[in-house]
């Protein structure tokens, strides 16, 4: 079967080919050996990718390649860049960002990047945060250190009012680091673009550290994340295993995708039982948590837990309440679970020990490793590469290891979640000896095709 731009995934279709600002006619000042084909690199996509692909032969889709182009929309003596930074913090940000200055400067010239402050409220004067000016040493040895050195924010701001601000600071190109809702907003600020005619690129560089957005297997950030995390399991495991029936439990990242609680336990087998959003487990009843884990003390005398903050919403009576970004303001899973876990073992007259470690916010405030490091590094400079050549409403991503240019439409249509009909979560389970936990009749809509 032929690779196709055009993917159809039921009643939504998608199409691969990348928006352009126009003709790019400019000569690149790279050397000519850098330059890459501009032919589409073909990837066969399934279940792993798009969860609607599950149980069916995998589809061939043809995908522009990042990379540098031998010709250039801009001008790049006359260019100006602006990165801003939104949402929650991962390992790896200053990484990207200062891939991208380093690259734009060394390698195309551009001596103007602005850092635009405190996520896209730094484009709304009334908030009156100063535009910092990103040059090499400025970023040179930022990558040392977690967060971003340009602060971050919440929340929507009003799309005319940040193109105004990009129009007074005569920026060409803006690069927008953030989860799926910043990609929402990059593609919003797109269109505001079209709308005034300007020739401005917006090319967006995901970043979560649920990974959640969709089309991308591995975010960066992710492997930081879950290296960390298992040295928090082996924490609880060694408090687990110092105590006659106790029991550690380690709360993760994961809102609504469960890949740090399933990709922690998978390398850290001393996990017994992982809880993600994507699984409405039961407590009581034959197959269910509680009985499990009492047996599990019966026999082993200690337990590991291990579970995803969005993980058992069902149980938990959480009000309609929002984050600035959005997002439903979670119950605290964790709290349930040792309430729960201390009445169900006093029933049974089972003398027990509950420890508790969170290392949320530790996890994702911490530089990112080697591997990211790397990761992010190419993230960066693939970004600039497509945003001189004219390219625009996208995302740079990578994909079964090539370095590919997604339009901005694949990643803003639904967050990604662990399919828990793949070999991966079944992986996972064999790996740390958990059985397929009973469902919660409550929340069996819910659950729909998890088995």
């Amino acid at each position: 079967m032929k690779p196709s731009t055009c993917l159809t995934v039921g009643d939504w279709t998608l199409h691969t080919a990348i928006t352009t600002l126009g003709k790019a006619t400019i000569p690149s000042p790279l050397p000519e050996s850098s330059f890459i084909s501009e032919e589409e690199i073909p990837l066969f996509l399934d279940g792993e990718y798009l969860e609607e692909l599950s149980g069916k032969p995998p589809l061939p889709v043809a995908f522009e390649a990042a990379g540098p182009r031998s010709r250039l929309y801009f001008d790049t003596s006359k260019t100006k860049c602006a990165v801003v930074t939104c949402g929650g913090l991962c390992p790896g940000i200053n990484d990207v960002i200062r891939a991208i200055v380093m690259e734009a400067f060394h390698k195309y010239g551009i001596r103007t990047v602005f850092g635009i402050r405190y996520g896209l409220e730094g484009f709304i004067p009334q908030f009156a945060h100063a535009v910092e000016e990103l040059t090499p040493a400025r970023v040179a040895d930022i990558h040392q250190f977690g967060g971003t050195i340009l602060g971050s924010s919440r929340g929507p701001q009003d799309p005319e009012k940040i193109v105004d601000a990009l129009e007074r600071l005569n920026v060409n190109a803006l690069f927008l680091i953030g989860g799926d809702g910043t990609m929402r907003a990059t593609s919003v600020i797109y269109q505001e673009i079209h709308k005034r005619g300007l020739r401005i690129s917006v090319i967006g560089i995901p970043k979560t550290i649920d990974n959640d957005i969709s089309f991308i297997s591995q975010s960066f950030g992710f492997e930081t994340a879950v290296f960390k995390a298992t040295e928090a399991i082996q924490c609880a495991h060694t408090e687990a295993i110092g105590y006659k029936n106790c029991v550690g439990i380690v709360k993760l990242m994961g809102r609504e995708s469960g890949f740090i609680a399933a990709h922690a336990s998978l390398a850290l087998k001393e996990v017994n039982f992982v809880l993600i959003p994507e699984v409405p487990f039961a407590l009581h009843g034959p197959g269910a948590l509680l009985p499990l884990l009492a047996q599990r003390l019966d026999s082993r005398r200690h337990a590991v837990v291990v579970v995803a903050e969005g993980a058992g919403q069902h149980l938990i009576q959480a009000g309609a309440e929002k984050d600035p970004s959005g997002n439903p303001v979670l119950g605290d899973i964790a709290d349930v679970l040792r309430r729960e876990i201390s009445s169900y073992l006093n029933i049974l007259n089972m003398p027990f020990t509950i420890k508790y470690i969170d290392p949320s916010y530790t996890i994702r405030a911490v530089p990112a490793n080697a591997n990211d490091r790397v990761y992010c590094g190419f993230l960066g400079q693939h970004a600039v590469h497509a945003a001189m050549a004219g390219r625009t409403n996208m995302v740079v991503a990578k994909m079964m290891d090539r370095y590919v240019h997604l339009p901005m439409e694949a990643v803003t249509r639904t967050r990604r979640k662990l399919n828990v009909r793949s070999g991966y979560w079944q992986a996972v389970l064999d790996s740390i000896g958990q059985p397929e936990l009973a469902l919660d009749p409550g929340a069996a809509g819910a659950a729909g095709a998890a088995r």
